[in-house]
């Protein structure tokens, strides 16, 4: 057998060649799955900024109805923020 390093042609063994298919076909599954990801990704920031806007627009509502107040999320109590309180008194 010829010295396989100074040949300027050849082929791998099939099992070489399998085995490097097989992780190239694991890189590339690795590489569409990143960019599945990404693209969710893409989508649910869009979906957080439309939920942003709704939730801007109920804050609006609330403060326009019931002045700068804090609202337990879990009872639905509020209470007016400690500075619109002094500024009140002042």
């Amino acid at each position: 057998m010829s010295n396989i390093k100074n040949r300027l042609r050849g082929k791998v063994t099939k099992a070489e060649l399998e085995k490097i298919q097989q992780q190239q076909n694991k890189v590339n599954s690795i590489l569409m799955e990143l960019g599945y990801l990404d693209s969710r990704k893409h989508a649910l920031l869009h979906e957080l900024a439309d939920a942003n806007v709704v939730v801007d627009g109920t804050k609006k509502e609330l403060q326009d109805k019931y002045g700068h107040i804090n609202i337990d999320l879990a009872t639905g109590d509020w209470k007016r923020n400690e500075e619109d309180v002094s500024n009140k008194e002042d």
